[in-house]
């Protein structure tokens, strides 16, 4: 199992951690912003093939599942519960995690801007990407920049941010972009399917302009989906207050099922 590079913060343990997973190409150092709009303790990790993680022999939703559940459980303490919270690819991640596979103790999920249609000439050109060695730059200074061109971030960061210095390494010959091309190679999620095998409740999400998924593809996945108007792809960056107000509702989702539960356990 990949060692998963990890940061952590907030308030001491509260029973409840909010567990952040970023999107593709992005690294743990995304969540900044919105870290710093939530109340209590908080675990990020950079998924392997990005970030400050290890590569891996290969990548799959399943897969980058269970790797988080291996570098997470042991921080958890022994009542402590788990709301995940993805972005992206990292809301798939979060969806697997809200079944009962993994054992982590995930009280609800929060997935938002996740794309859930996919057209055959976008994968192939996600193959076609994958098999190209990574571009090695001359300067830090370009690989940061195309770090957030790569990343969707462009207006959001600037390239001397530390975001986009997570996003980069020094390798031989200049700098490289910290993200294996081939975590591409991990494809269209069964959304629908996924959704069926959760065991807690999962709240999705997007802005009502994101350029991933459009509000009619995401209720068709999901008729209860939350489509936020006016916002984009990357709410944690310019919206955090409100990724905070659906983070929070699928909290009261949670306490709202789990006392459903003990009245019909009474």
């Amino acid at each position: 199992m990949t060692d998963l590079w990890v940061a952590q913060g907030g308030a001491a343990r509260t029973g409840r951690t909010v567990l952040l997973l970023h999107g593709l190409g992005h690294t743990a150092d995304v969540w900044d912003r919105f870290a710093g709009v939530l109340p209590g303790r908080w675990i990020a990790p950079d998924l392997s093939g990005h970030g400050r993680s290890p590569w891996a022999d290969r990548y799959s939703f399943g897969r980058f599942a269970a790797e988080v559940a291996d570098a997470v459980v042991g921080l958890l303490a022994a009542d402590e519960k788990v709301v995940v919270v993805g972005h992206s690819m990292g809301g798939v991640v979060a969806i697997a995690l809200a079944g009962a596979t993994f054992g982590l103790p995930v009280s609800a999920a929060v997935g938002f801007g996740i794309k859930v249609s996919w057209a055959a000439e976008e994968l192939s050109a996600m193959r076609a990407r994958a098999a190209k060695p990574p571009k090695v730059f001359d300067t830090d200074e370009q690989a940061r920049a195309a770090f957030v061109r790569f990343g969707g971030l462009d207006g959001l960061i600037e390239p001397d941010s530390a975001l986009a210095a997570s996003g980069v390494h020094a390798v031989d010959g200049g700098y490289r972009l910290a993200t294996d091309p081939r975590t591409m190679l991990v494809g269209a999620p069964p959304t629908a399917s996924m959704l069926a095998g959760a065991t807690v409740p999962v709240l999705l999400a997007a802005g009502e302009h994101d350029h991933m998924v459009t509000p009619a593809q995401l209720r068709a996945v999901d008729p209860a989906a939350t489509v936020l108007p006016g916002l984009g792809h990357n709410l944690h960056l310019t919206h955090p207050q409100q990724l905070l107000e659906l983070v929070e509702r699928a909290g009261r989702w949670d306490r709202e099922s789990a006392a459903g539960r003990a009245i019909s356990d009474s």
